[in-house]
């Protein structure tokens, strides 16, 4: 009986340790202080033919002045406790704001499509709210279609995508290739019927990932959405910069990180990386961008294995300005042909 009682205490104290330990891990993601050497540098000239705003995880605004895209359109951002404990749905409030701020108009045609690049709630779960605030085309893959249906959205701004299929809006020309998302817990599913929120996080599933390639006057830019890859899919695609999402590859292995690189950067023939999806998404987006906490990534494993392969491969590596605009192709020789 007393081995029993010190066995349980014993029990006990390692639970309370680990979630201790866990809860100082996730509140303290790790910062960016000493990355100034990989920090923008250039402002953005208002003359600049092509913006490029990060707006966190995966939403990229690209804008010309005459005609936008924006990839995800993901603003709500529900903390830890509703994603996982409770059920999710788009702050419309939060949205109307990020969309204020990005300087996204509503209803002015300005704002051609909104791309999420799979179906995950933290890429897909705002985008037909985007799409009816703005009057932008919802295009993406079947299971985000039935995203927008649940939010009834109308069809006429609803468009499956198909692969490989060039879609033009204005001057920007954009391809999707298929992605697979990093292996993890939450990889892989359809949303097959009319996803009607609020709803659990983990309903609304994978479905098909993409990688977008986007070219507009002659320079091309690829968004990678998720560090996964589906090998040999971008062969013969060029791309001078890649915007690289980087969410849940620190604890990936070395084998995968470097393949991933091959996959991507080194395929398109990529001259600068900008590395995306690495901000914990359950903060506001009022707040300023922190890397996510350990145990859920490993923000500086994966920032270590860019700066070798970008070094070794003579790529410039920068991290984006935060909700600013940057001429993403400032420096760089002329474009890829």
């Amino acid at each position: 009986m007393k081995l029993f009682k010190r066995l349980a205490a014993v029990l006990l104290w390692l639970l309370v340790a680990g979630t201790a330990v866990l809860a100082w891990l996730l509140s303290h993601p790790p910062g960016l202080d000493g990355l100034t050497a990989l920090r923008w540098q250039a402002p953005t000239p208002a003359q600049t033919p092509l913006r490029v705003s990060f707006l966190g995880v995966a939403t990229v605004l690209l804008d010309d002045g005459e005609t936008a895209i924006l990839t995800d359109g993901f603003f709500s951002r529900p903390d830890k406790l509703t994603t996982f404990v409770r059920k999710v749905a788009p702050d419309v409030p939060g949205i109307a704001a990020g969309l204020q701020r990005a300087g996204i108009p509503a209803r002015t045609g300005k704002l051609a499509a909104v791309i999420p690049l799979h179906s995950h709630y933290d890429h897909a779960m705002d985008a037909p709210e985007v799409a009816r605030r703005t009057g932008a085309l919802l295009l993406g893959s079947s299971s985000t279609a039935m995203v927008g249906r649940g939010w009834g959205l109308p069809e006429a701004q609803i468009r499956t995508a198909e692969l490989r299929k060039p879609y033009t809006f204005g001057r920007f020309t954009i391809t999707l290739y298929p992605a697979v998302h990093t292996p993890t817990g939450f990889t892989g599913g359809e949303i097959t019927a009319p996803l009607k929120p609020p709803v659990r996080a983990t309903e609304y599933k994978e479905g098909q990932s993409y990688v977008a390639h986007i070219t507009h006057d002659g320079r091309s830019v690829l968004i990678t959405g998720t560090a996964g890859f589906v090998p040999g899919a971008l062969q013969g695609v060029k791309a001078d910069v890649i915007l690289l999402g980087i969410g849940a590859m620190g604890p990936r292995s070395a084998e995968h990180k470097a393949a991933y690189w091959q996959e991507t950067v080194a395929t398109v023939g990529a001259r600068r990386v900008i590395p995306i999806h690495w901000d914990d998404f359950w903060i506001p987006s009022t707040l300023p961008m922190q890397p996510m906490p350990k145990p859920l990534d490993d923000f500086e494993a994966s920032l270590q294995f860019l700066q070798q392969r970008a070094a070794q491969d003579g790529v410039d590596l920068r991290l984006p300005l935060e909700w600013q605009p940057m001429d993403v192709f400032a420096g760089l020789p002329p474009a890829v042909k």
